[in-house]
């Protein structure tokens, strides 16, 4: 059996005009988890990101905290989806910025209802695969992994809407609870899935064992 390491990126630059690009904040996870690592001899044999900027800097901040040279496999079905235009696809008019706690909230309830309706195929926000397509792009990834790295640890960096399509993937969870899990993940957090060359099995999700501590609660974000 071999053990595949998920990991959402770092805090990103939510509410800028690049939502791309790690705040200062979200490198410093990526490093802190890098050394987690280190400290406890984990080795990876194989690395696997998107193409996104925040994607290959939270794999930069990881290597460079744990010391790793891999040059990893950029895998572009391991993007995120576009959450502007999930919401655009159910609310036509400009968003000012979110800059409050209801803002925030306002924002995610829109992102929830515009996912629900693309998974179920009412709508089809304007540059993005269909569903089944996004999904694909996801489950070829495991595919990959099994066929490739049997026995192997295999790290992933992606975002949270990837991860938890392949948890729900995985557990054959609703569209409903897929899009649960992918509101709660946190930045940095690793979830890990045992697999074999038949499947992959959930063990751990969207953990933060290297925040772990007084010293880093004020580290744990979520978008």
């Amino acid at each position: 059996m071999g053990t595949l390491y998920l990991v959402r990126h770092g805090q990103a630059s939510f509410g800028a005009d690049d939502y791309d690009q790690l705040s200062a904040l979200g490198q410093s996870q990526s490093e802190r988890l890098g050394r987690y690592w280190a400290e406890r001899g984990l080795r990876f044999d194989a690395v696997l990101t998107g193409t996104l900027k925040r994607h290959a800097q939270t794999w930069t901040g990881i290597a460079s905290g744990a010391g790793l040279d891999a040059q990893p496999l950029v895998w572009p079905g391991l993007n995120e989806y576009d959450s502007e235009a999930v919401i655009r696809s159910i609310h036509p008019h400009p968003l000012q910025k979110p800059d409050s706690p209801e803002a925030y909230r306002a924002h995610f309830r829109l992102l929830r209802d515009g996912l629900a309706q693309w998974m179920a195929g009412t709508v089809s926000p304007q540059g993005m695969p269909e569903y089944t397509d996004f999904v694909h792009g996801i489950t070829s990834a495991l595919d990959h992994v099994r066929a490739h790295h049997h026995g192997q640890n295999v790290l992933l960096v992606s975002s949270g809407g990837p991860i938890a399509t392949a948890v729900g993937h995985v557990l054959g969870l609703s569209p409903d609870a897929t899009i649960e899990l992918n509101m709660r993940i946190r930045n940095s957090a690793v979830t890990e899935f045992q697999f074999s060359a038949r499947r992959h099995t959930l063990l751990t999700y969207n953990t933060l064992p290297h925040l772990d501590g007084p010293d880093y609660q004020e580290w744990i974000t979520y978008a």
